[in-house]
């Protein structure tokens, strides 16, 4: 069963009344960056490719079509026995943009990233509203300990 947004809310920060939807809460974007690099994915290990930041003019994001990696502004807390999801908000697939993501899994902490698929060019203003996380009751073993944990937290 997915939980209301406003236990989802809980567990994120910073929020405003404005991201706090009846089932999730909105991500922002805070960062976008653009692949430059290589990067590796193997039986033993990771690498992510090197990234260049597209630096926002005048406080907004002009994306060509492409491929970009988008940090969320918001710090995310899974609770114990909770799975996260994140979903596009519609207007950006009204926009002929995708957000994609993985599962977010219980006790994962940080400042999430998402890949942008963007098919027509599109201004994002930095902290405009572009994703929804929701939460999920699930049973599981453990929680997250991957090298992820604690990413982007300043």
């Amino acid at each position: 069963m997915f939980e209301s947004g406003a236990l989802v809310g809980q567990h994120i920060s910073p929020i405003a009344d404005t991201q706090l939807q009846p089932n999730g809460v909105d991500l922002t974007a805070a960062k976008i960056y653009k692949q430059i690099g290589t990067g590796r994915i193997g039986r033993d290990g990771k690498e992510i490719g090197d990234r260049e930041e597209v630096e926002p003019v005048d406080g907004t994001f002009t994306l060509e079509p492409g491929a970009y990696i988008v940090q969320y502004g918001e710090t995310v807390h899974i609770p114990e026995e909770h799975i996260g999801f994140i979903y596009p908000r519609s207007s950006l697939m009204r926009n002929s943009c995708m957000l994609h993501t993985a599962v977010w899994d219980a006790g994962y902490e940080g400042k999430g990233e998402g890949l942008l698929e963007v098919h027509h060019e599109i201004e994002i203003e930095q902290g405009a509203r572009i994703a929804q996380i929701v939460f999920a009751e699930a049973d599981h073993d453990g929680t997250y300990d991957g090298s992820y944990q604690g990413e982007n937290v300043d």
